[in-house]
């Protein structure tokens, strides 16, 4: 099954947490975009966050692949205090290749992933031919505010 991660953290060794990730799907990774500076979204009284998108390549199910982002998030000791607040580690399923879900456990493709610049700039950064459902990532990122898309900077 082929799945896109988005990666994010603002805590702690940002970049060491990001390798954890990338370290964890060194073998099943297709496709990995460089790791982004962006600001904070939905609440903005935190530090930058530092992003990146991952295209794997899994033998499980889409509820294994959220349970191993669990694990890693947990073996960070994420602790999930505030909605939209700071994190050691975020690891979200984006999508999966041919799978919808409405579980409101793990809901396919990502509900808010067509909003977000920090995820859509290093998913095409990935792939540049990325599609989120039948759209492509480049037209969603056309349509969203430039002053939010210019703000998603490689390091």
């Amino acid at each position: 099954m082929r799945a896109v991660l988005s990666i994010g953290s603002n805590m702690d060794d940002r970049r060491a947490l990001l390798q954890r990730v990338f370290d964890e799907f060194a073998e099943e990774t297709v496709a990995a975009s460089p790791v982004y500076s962006t600001p904070p979204w939905g609440v903005e009284d935190q530090d930058e966050f530092l992003n990146a998108v991952l295209i794997v390549e899994v033998d499980s199910t889409p509820m294994e692949l959220l349970r191993r982002g669990q694990g890693l998030e947990q073996a960070a000791e994420r602790v999930r205090v505030r909605h939209w607040g700071p994190r050691t580690l975020d690891v979200d399923i984006v999508q999966v290749d041919g799978i919808t879900s409405e579980d409101p456990e793990l809901t396919l493709p990502h509900p808010f992933a067509h909003e977000r610049a920090f995820v859509l700039v290093p998913w095409l950064a990935a792939d540049p031919k990325a599609r989120l459902g039948d759209t492509a990532v480049a037209d969603l990122i056309a349509v969203l505010d430039p002053h939010e898309v210019e703000q998603v900077k490689p390091l």
